[in-house]
């Protein structure tokens, strides 16, 4: 089922962009863009290469967490997860990208 993005602008002043669940639930986060087409870009390459299984990298960090970025073809992160307690469920999270991504409508919230 198709989420959405939406477009932002943080506290410094650049443009982002995060990937919500149709649950609402924020399962995909951009790096800070200085231009709101950057960050259009980047939502839309994710829309592009969701299905791709190469474009996710899977990790733990150091306090044992595990979580994934997804890579665009030129192997530039385009987003990053959360931290999830467990493989099975960041397993998951790669998954709700692609499904929420899928179809899912660009909003612009600045």
């Amino acid at each position: 089922m198709a989420g959405k993005f939406e477009i932002y602008k943080d506290k410094k002043g650049e443009y982002r962009f995060r990937l919500l669940a149709s649950n609402g639930e924020n399962i995909l986060a951009s790096e800070g863009y200085k231009s709101k087409a950057s960050a259009m870009n980047g939502a839309e390459s994710v829309q592009k290469n969701c299905a791709d299984g190469n474009c996710f990298v899977k990790s733990t960090t150091p306090s044992g967490k595990f979580r994934f970025n997804m890579k665009a073809k030129n192997h530039q992160t385009i987003g990053t997860s959360q931290n999830y307690e467990s493989e099975a469920s960041r397993d998951n999270g790669v998954k709700a990208v692609g499904r929420a991504a899928n179809g899912a409508k660009i909003v612009d919230l600045t």
